[in-house]
């Protein structure tokens, strides 16, 4: 049986859970998510304040969608009570960002300013120049978002000029050394 896909998921107060042919909805004080079941070997059960999601058989197709929907499920409920961020740095010199409006403008060291559209559902602040913060209900979305950013300038091994996550490491090359 998988790890994951056997735990439950326990329902904070505020947070209403329901499921209509096959689609989950999940609302909470920040917002509201759905996701569609599209296996007919993944049910889900409600009782108690807490989420089972159950398999029909052990087939390989079925344990592998087991703890996909319990995630799934799982993250929703999280991000209708805490929304989910990732913090983004800028490193070079001269680079910088800005929210304007409904707009990201970021300053990489090209001719021209990039700007990127914040999508619905996603908030997106700049505490510092040198500092990107994506925020939002669904993890997915941040994430995708978030490495959206990321792929306009990737940090370069050497100087480690680029945008990366706060929490990543970034590897650095040992540039040429003078002979001898």
């Amino acid at each position: 049986m998988s790890r994951i896909g056997k735990m439950k998921i326990a329902v904070p107060a505020g947070v209403t859970v329901e499921e209509k042919d096959r689609v989950v909805y999940v609302k909470g004080p920040k917002g509201e998510l759905s996701t569609a079941i599209k296996s007919d070997k993944i049910t889900i059960k409600m009782e108690n304040n807490e989420i089972s999601v159950l398999r029909a058989d052990d087939d390989k197709e079925s344990r592998s969608l087991h703890g996909l929907y319990r995630m799934l499920i799982a993250n929703m409920v999280t991000g209708v009570v805490t929304p989910f961020t990732k913090t983004l740095v800028i490193a070079g010199v001269g680079y910088k960002a800005a929210v304007s409006g409904k707009k990201l403008t970021l300053n990489l060291g090209l001719s021209h300013p990039v700007e990127i559209e914040i999508p619905e559902g996603i908030t997106i602040t700049c505490p510092d120049l040198l500092t990107v913060v994506v925020s939002g209900v669904s993890k997915e979305l941040v994430g995708q978002v978030a490495a959206k950013i990321k792929a306009k300038r990737p940090v370069e091994p050497y100087h480690g000029y680029g945008i990366h996550y706060s929490d990543e490491v970034v590897i650095r090359k040992e540039g040429k050394t003078a002979g001898k």
